[in-house]
């Protein structure tokens, strides 16, 4: 019986997420949003079908916040992460104080008890690291600075919830004896994160390479989700969050950048499947009946999350001089509460500090500002520009001279300007990415720290008289509207753009592109070539038949000039010494953007050979690698090298 009300329960969540996914399709929504109106659908406290056994999928959920912040903190590294700085590391305590102050002063106003007051600026203090995660990552802009700030506070806030929840009970009882289970708690904090340090640089490189070298897929991946499930597991032992372990097992793995893509590619499905229960579960914890006794609860709790708390953490930020612009962005995407904001009420419910309407109240206002912070978010990163105060735009020369403007130089636009380099055409760049910003500069190419999508940016690289413009951005959102905002500062100019799904191109051929190139199609139709060649089919069929599938879609004025390359081009292989590029990542490293020159083979000091490799691939001392560019590139390359030995 048992078995069959669980069944049961699976067949309403999973429909529920998938109606509410429909839903937010349609409304050009992140998924999440959707989810959380699908287990409205199913709410045992609403009308219609409903989910018996609520607190078993609630387990089910923390799976997904499990394989989020793995998957999160894989992408990151410890590097990265630490660029957050004071704004993140010292920014979520004074939030945290400045939360609870202002429910404090609110609560003075209502005339609550003191210790209610604060309790419900102690639940709400903290913001969700899943939606700000599943935010930044529907925006494709983890690796942004804002999001570098955002996930870095996230950390932060988890580790101050475990403080937060001693707390409360405290507060209930008045016993200044149990304060000592504070100091208790961050003992606890520092014996997880003084032994992660260790495992992050010695000990699980080492394990992932050996498991490696046994060539078993599986036991890789199980390897891999030891680790994540077991610091997860050992930070709840703790007492820290399971969100908290499983990111810095993320962070960990990072480390080892050589197999951050191949356990990506498992887990992400896993990660998507499991989120979407988390989410739904969330939608089920609500009484709406409870809710209609005093609704200016309801009013004054969502006022105090997405109001307050914006408000005060951008003064926060610009305490520690955060750009205006860029701590607005990050104010927006906390402006919410978090999956521990469900935790923290049920312990100051039992606790007595709230009654069971204020209790249903925060519950209410937290999904309220789940909700409406998606949409609020998605104006945010249409209204607000990423401001430029590390880099200076370049002055009427440098704008004269790119004529050619390349919107974001990661793997795709780095390869266009190689091209671009190799027949002498002058262009420009855009860029969000400080590190790329810099290493273009010290080669004296013209360079525009921002947003493409950002009408002040395309100004200063000078797109009014750009005579071709290609969008290399990743992200959907931002690559439309930079599209547009191109079209009009030039209705001329050729602009070709990158897509990532087939479905995104009548968008952007409405926004303004002349040409949208699909990297899937592109893929499919070198493989297809090389395929047929080496079935032996005549190179003049082959050519025929590809020529047919191009003719609707191929602009001649962006196609590559078809010259042959080798009187243009140098191959050699240099010996990599110890400094320069040794021990990093070839992301890490930023050869393409320093020097121009692109890494064709890696071979190892034991043999092995690393063929085409991706930008998680680390150099180390000794390695060999086969280089490929023009000769000034590869004279520059070879200089840095031995400049570092």
């Amino acid at each position: 019986m048992i078995e069959t009300v669980f069944f049961k329960d699976v067949v309403l969540v999973v429909v529920a997420a998938l109606l509410g996914g429909a839903v937010a399709t349609w409304l050009r929504q992140p998924l999440f949003v959707g989810y959380v109106i699908g287990g409205l659908l199913v709410n045992p406290f609403t009308p219609g079908p409903a989910v018996q056994d609520v607190a078993t999928f609630q387990l089910f959920a923390q799976i997904g916040v499990i394989l989020l912040m793995f998957t999160i903190g894989m992408e990151m590294t410890l590097r990265e992460l630490t660029r957050a700085g004071p704004p993140a590391l010292f920014g979520a305590p004074v939030m945290a104080v400045l939360t609870i102050g202002l429910a404090v002063a609110a609560g003075a106003a209502l005339h609550w008890p003191l210790a209610q007051a604060a309790a419900v600026g102690i639940v709400i203090a903290n913001s969700s690291s899943m939606v700000a995660a599943k935010l930044l990552l529907e925006r494709g802009a983890v690796n942004s600075p804002h999001g570098h700030v955002v996930l870095g506070t996230t950390l932060m806030e988890d580790l101050l919830t475990v403080v937060l929840i001693v707390v409360l009970p405290i507060l209930a009882r008045g016993e200044t004896g149990r304060l000592g289970a504070t100091g208790l708690a961050v003992a606890r904090a520092a014996a997880i994160l003084i032994p992660f340090l260790f495992l992050a640089n010695r000990v699980i490189p080492r394990l992932l390479a050996r498991v490696a070298r046994q060539r078993n897929t599986e036991l890789f991946i199980i390897v891999a989700m030891a680790i994540a499930v077991g610091t997860a597991a050992l930070s709840a032992g703790l007492g820290l969050s399971l969100a908290l372990g499983a990111f810095l097992a993320g962070l960990v793995i990072s480390e080892s950048d050589e197999f951050t893509h191949e356990i990506l590619t498992r887990v992400l499905p896993l990660r998507d499947l499991f989120s979407a229960l988390f989410f739904v579960s969330v939608g089920t914890l609500i009484r709406p009946r409870d809710l209609l006794a005093a609704p200016w609860l309801l009013v004054l709790v969502v006022a105090l999350i997405l109001g307050g708390k914006f408000v005060l953490r951008l003064l926060t930020l610009r305490l520690f001089r955060l750009p205006l612009n860029m701590g607005a962005l990050v104010s927006v995407h906390l402006a919410q509460t978090g999956e521990f904001t469900f935790v923290m009420a049920q312990v100051a419910l039992t606790a007595g500090l709230l009654s069971q309407g204020l209790y249903q109240a925060v519950l209410a206002a937290s999904l309220v500002s789940i909700l409406v912070i998606s949409f609020i978010s998605d104006l945010a990163h249409r209204w607000i520009e990423v401001p430029t105060p590390r880099f200076p735009p370049p002055g009427e020369a440098e704008r004269e001279a790119g004529r050619v403007l390349v919107c974001g130089f990661g793997r795709v636009g780095g390869t266009i300007g190689e091209a671009l380099e190799a027949f002498r055409i002058p262009f420009t760049v855009i860029d969000l990415n400080p590190q790329v910003v810099e290493a273009l500069r010290q080669r004296g190419i013209p360079v525009v720290y921002g947003d493409a999508a950002g009408e002040p940016v395309l100004r200063s690289a000078g797109a009014e008289r750009a005579v071709l413009a290609v969008v290399a951005t990743p992200d959907f959102e931002r690559t439309r509207l930079a599209v547009r905002r191109l079209r009009q500062l030039n209705p001329t100019v050729p602009i070709l753009a990158r897509s990532t799904r087939p479905g995104q191109r009548p968008a952007l051929i409405a926004a303004g592109a002349s040409e949208v190139i699909q990297p899937e199609f592109e893929a499919a139709q070198t493989l297809i070539r090389h395929g047929l060649e080496q079935l032996g089919i005549p190179h003049e069929q082959i050519k025929e038949y590809m020529a047919e599938q191009r003719a609707a879609a191929e602009l001649s004025a962006g196609r590559a000039p078809q010259l042959p390359l080798h009187h243009l081009l140098e191959a050699t292989t240099v010996r990599i010494g110890p400094g320069f590029c040794a021990d990093r990542s070839l992301r890490q490293a930023r050869i393409r953007e320093r020097t121009g020159v692109t890494v064709l083979t890696v071979r190892r000091a034991d043999g092995d050979e690393v063929i085409n490799p991706g930008p998680d691939v680390v150099l180390r001392p000794g390695d060999l690698v086969t280089i490929i560019g023009l000769p000034e590139q590869i004279t520059l390359f070879e200089r840095l090298n031995q400049e570092a030995d």
